[in-house]
């Protein structure tokens, strides 16, 4: 991959991770139930699923889904009611502020759940997949050897969305510590669950 190609993925890397998506839904709320620390463990997930979504296209994998009708309705049906789930969820979350002594509280929260998360929201999105589908390829030189390239791809776009969701995990987190009423912090919840059942919502009514 050329040096000025690179650079141009790594500028597209940098605007698709920053935008708004379930992605950044997940980290937000991640930190504000669990703090930033803890909150890692659903970045970690992110980043797995994006390596699985590179390497399904990689492989030729994600024409043959994107082809499939049944495969593509089974993935973004699953895929909205696990949105759905988690904003019910979200509904339903503690209300307690976040406080300093909690980055260091060991909570009673399972790590390979978080991580399941965030792992789940971006392997069972079609949206992405298709995405992902349209845009790598285009930064793929044919006459080169394609594994080095989708290697480099995916490195980026590890560091950009590592570093995007790192940044929207710590102003959940911060943004929950400066919350102390209980009815704001309720409240607070609930929209980011009307927002988790809306992408659901959304991604339910998607058609390729």
């Amino acid at each position: 991959m050329k040096l000025e190609t690179w650079f141009t993925f790594f500028i597209a890397a940098w605007l698709i991770c920053l935008s708004p998506g379930p992605g950044v839904l997940s980290s937000v709320t991640a930190g504000m139930r669990w703090g930033f620390r803890r909150a890692l463990w659903n970045i970690l997930g992110l980043e797995v699923g994006s390596m699985i979504l590179i390497g399904t296209v990689a492989t030729g994998l994600g024409a043959v889904l994107s082809a499939s009708v049944v495969a593509f309705n089974l993935i973004k049906w699953c895929g909205a009611a696990y949105l759905a789930y988690l904003g019910v969820q979200q509904w339903r979350a503690p209300v307690r502020p976040l406080v300093a002594e909690d980055l260091g509280e060991v909570l009673p929260f399972a790590a390979s759940s978080i991580f399941l998360r965030g792992l789940l929201i971006n392997v069972s999105n079609p949206k992405a997949i298709l995405f992902t589908l349209a845009v790598t390829p285009q930064f793929v030189d044919a006459a080169l050897p394609q594994w080095p390239q989708y290697l480099t791809i995916m490195a980026t776009l590890l560091f950009t969305d590592s570093v995007s969701m790192s940044i929207y995990t710590a102003l959940g987190a911060r943004a929950l510590q400066a919350l102390r009423s209980p009815g704001v912090i309720r409240w607070t919840n609930r929209g980011f669950g009307s927002l988790f059942i809306g992408a659901g919502a959304a991604l339910a009514a998607f058609r390729r």
